[in-house]
């Protein structure tokens, strides 16, 4: 007898995706930042500060404008996190240490590196690490050798191998470098362990995952973490996430416009209702960090440009999508020009009729960033389409 197999609409698994991303309902102020970070499993880190780093990006978001000091103090303070590769390097709750011992396995199986460790430097790390405590790469020898970003420095590859095996850990980033310690000193000790086999990893890490989406296809629930999806089909009936179809999503050969998939049991006990957020989100946001996804969900093409050359860029260096009302309806790309947020271009989606009703939400969340960062105005300086700048610019005038 075949399993009645729930369905869903297109509307109904945005929304709950969009609870499930902590984007939809009232906000757990109370949980706050470190909330956040048991909620979605992992924060992803990036370089590129424009209103802010990603990370912190992340949780105003979803808490509103919540102090930049307050969030690095919640990721980084009182061992509740560490730093690992997952959908990239992120920030990852400290209780997921056990579950990535799968990936520090196959780094050591793996045997392949960029870079060649030179002899000693491994020790010799570790000894600086269990004598003097938490350093960064500059204080065991210095990250590089004088070339390019790649030119590693002897400590520096020594410790990165210790952190892909997991004798070493990252428990902060100060000045954006990271500080390393031993993985036994800083992960507690009922944590500190590599007891789970490789198939009981990637299954909590889909669940997990199934959790954070809300609801996900395989693809989805592979990316999340990067795990593989013949690793994800051979574990994903073993999670507790039930199979469901969601119309609209259409199947991958294209042939039906239904498409299995993947939901929290959790997510489906009620229906997602509540306020929605109005924001500005990074590019690195786990709502759509991956593309195929967000334009499934959304119908939204988003794609980062910080590495596209300059006269190749449609929207920006970093535009950021605009959710409104359980949708994105443009993005912007923002600067700092000493007191001043810039919006460089403010981009609208559809035909200008449309886009003119998103003009509020736009300005509400130009003028709510420039607070959170302390900005004292906002000059839009572009728009698409261009007959829209002087209605955004006086409506950005009247909320600020």
């Amino acid at each position: 007898m075949t399993a009645v197999v729930l369905e869903l609409s297109s509307d109904e698994a945005r929304r709950i995706a969009l609870r499930a991303q902590g984007l939809l309902g009232a906000p757990d102020r109370a949980a706050g930042v470190r909330g956040v970070l048991r909620r979605l499993g992992a924060v992803q880190l990036d370089t590129i500060s424009v209103l802010a780093r990603s990370h912190e990006l992340l949780p105003y978001a979803r808490l509103g404008a919540v102090g930049r000091p307050a969030v690095e103090e919640a990721f980084w303070s009182g061992g509740h996190s560490f730093e690992y590769w997952s959908h990239a390097a992120c920030v990852l709750p400290i209780e997921e240490w056990p579950l990535f011992a799968f990936r520090r396995r196959s780094y050591e199986a793996r045997g392949v590196w960029g870079h060649r460790l030179a002899p000693g430097a491994y020790e010799s790390v570790i000894a600086r690490l269990r004598a003097e405590g938490p350093l960064t790469a500059t204080e065991l020898g210095g990250s590089k050798n004088g070339g390019p970003w790649w030119d590693w420095s002897d400590a520096k590859v020594a410790v990165e191998r210790a952190l892909a095996l997991g004798e070493v850990v990252c428990v902060e980033r100060r000045g954006w470098k990271r500080v390393y310690d031993l993985a036994a000193r800083a992960v507690p000790e009922k944590l500190f362990h590599d007891d789970l086999d490789d198939d009981e990893c990637v299954r909590r890490l889909v669940a997990q995952a199934g959790a954070a989406m809300g609801v996900a296809t395989q693809a989805d629930l592979a990316d999340y973490h990067r795990l593989t999806g013949a690793w994800v089909e051979r574990v994903v009936r073993d999670t507790g996430l039930v199979e469901v179809e969601v119309a609209g999503w259409g199947a991958a050969d294209g042939r039906t416009a239904r498409h299995r998939a993947w939901a929290d049991p959790a997510a489906l006990a009620s229906p997602p209702r509540g306020r929605h957020r109005t924001t500005l989100l990074s590019p690195f946001d786990s709502l759509v960090w991956d593309r195929p996804r967000t334009e499934r969900i959304f119908g939204f093409t988003h794609r980062l440009e910080a590495y596209v050359p300059k006269p190749q860029r449609i929207y920006g260096y970093f535009s950021m999508p605009l959710l409104s009302g359980g949708k994105l309806l443009g993005r912007v790309d923002p600067a700092r020009e000493g007191g001043t947020l810039v919006a460089r271009h403010a981009a609208f989606e559809g035909p200008a009729a449309r886009a003119a009703r998103a003009i509020p939400a736009m300005a509400e969340a130009l003028a709510e960033a420039a607070r959170w960062v302390g900005c004292g105005g906002v000059r839009v300086e572009r728009t698409s389409p261009p007959e829209l700048h002087r209605p955004l610019s006086e409506a950005v005038a009247r909320v600020g």
